[in-house]
């Protein structure tokens, strides 16, 4: 496999944004529109990187981000993780890191800067 990517948003058009460019690089998306629900996708699927919106609906992304450090699943306690998010100010990314997450990246989303991000975890899949 190698190359199942999960997005926790809750924003449509930026899934849909994500979804369309990380596809068109052979990777697939597995797509959540809430912190539980990312929870509940992560633990039943074999993920290889997660993109975690930071302001959800239901539980934000650092939460996200400790319970799945925290879980005891060994996959998903060292998955990679990469925040998106809108909220730019100074100790916003020092907060992200510190919750769990390896990358911080802020919106609007830059389609090259997350093609460059996603292929240091997960290098692009050979297409057919």
């Amino acid at each position: 496999m190698g190359n199942q990517i999960l997005y926790i948003e809750d924003n449509p058009d930026n899934m849909m944004l994500v979804k369309r460019a990380l596809e068109s690089r052979g990777y697939v998306l597995l797509e959540a529109f809430n912190g539980i629900n990312g929870l509940d996708v992560a633990e039943k699927a074999e993920i290889d990187l997660i993109l975690l919106d930071i302001n959800l609906p239901d539980i934000d992304g650092y939460e996200v981000a400790r319970r799945l450090r925290g879980s005891g699943k060994p996959n998903l306690a060292y998955v990679p993780i990469i925040a998106i998010t809108a909220n730019a100010l100074k100790g916003d990314a020092e907060k992200a890191l510190s919750a769990g997450c390896d990358v911080y990246m802020s919106k609007p989303i830059n389609i090259r800067e997350l093609w460059a991000r996603v292929e240091a975890f997960v290098p692009a899949p050979e297409k057919k």
